[in-house]
């Protein structure tokens, strides 16, 4: 599992990039969070950050968007059913982080 923040794609790691380098693919995914979590603050390295929440959200939100949309074959109303919220919310959503969708 690799968990890294949009606008920080680069490879060294700084304030606002989390990575988990070896997951264990039977742990539940709350676990691979807290510890993906726990490296992320344990290698801040002196840099603040205030944003954490936001950061979590956006490396977990992005990919759970994308990949219901991905079954759904894109069809927003079902993704949207499936995720528990509306259609609206999602197409915010699918906005907020730039998510681009085959036609």
């Amino acid at each position: 599992m690799v968990i890294e923040r949009t606008e920080a794609r680069q490879r060294e790691q700084q304030p606002g990039t989390l990575t988990v380098f070896q997951a264990n693919r039977t742990e539940p995914l709350g676990e691979c969070v807290r510890r993906a979590i726990r490296y992320y603050l344990r290698n801040l390295g002196g840099h603040e950050v205030n944003d954490l929440h936001e950061i979590v959200l956006g490396e977990v939100e992005r990919p759970l968007i994308e990949t219901v949309l991905d079954y759904t074959q894109g069809n927003q109303t079902h993704a949207a059913r499936l995720l528990g919220m509306s259609r609206s919310t999602l197409r915010k959503m699918i906005a907020q982080y730039g998510i681009r969708q085959q036609d």
